[in-house]
């Protein structure tokens, strides 16, 4: 079995696979007439739904909302809460990561996640949120007092 057979962060290839096409196709309805960099999001639940987000533009910028926090938002609006994997979509050389606040988004509800970042050509890089924001601020900071 090669690396790119095996599964990552206990999430199968089959869930991986399932994601990749669920991302590609959301990105496509992604609304960006300014950066014209349409990214797409797709979320794999615990019973093994998939929520899906496009980013959003607007022409004031800071109200832009990204592909990932559109994804969470309507798994929220659903009532998921629980994430157990993530894949991002661009059409850049080098697969990118969410976003900085993304990030913290994702923090939210999950301790840990792990996450597919693949371009449009299919290039492939696994990481997790852990390896993306260490040390973060999380609801138990609240409850950590004294």
């Amino acid at each position: 079995m090669s690396e790119q057979d095996e599964p990552f962060g206990a999430i199968s290839e089959k869930d991986w696979q399932r994601l990749e096409k669920a991302a590609i196709a959301v990105r496509e309805r992604a609304y960006v007439p300014y950066s014209r960099f349409p990214v797409g999001a797709a979320l794999l639940t615990p019973d093994g739904d998939i929520v899906v987000g496009c980013n959003v533009e607007n022409a004031t910028i800071g109200a832009t909302v990204c592909a990932e926090r559109n994804a969470i938002g309507t798994a929220v609006a659903s009532n998921q809460r629980e994430f157990v994997a993530l894949c991002v979509v661009t059409d850049v050389d080098e697969p990118s990561a969410p976003c900085g606040i993304c990030r913290q988004v994702l923090a939210e509800f999950c301790d840990d996640l792990p996450i597919l970042m693949i371009n449009t050509r299919g290039d492939r890089r696994f990481t997790t949120l852990d390896q993306l924001l260490p040390m973060r601020f999380s609801g138990r900071d609240f409850l950590e007092k004294g």
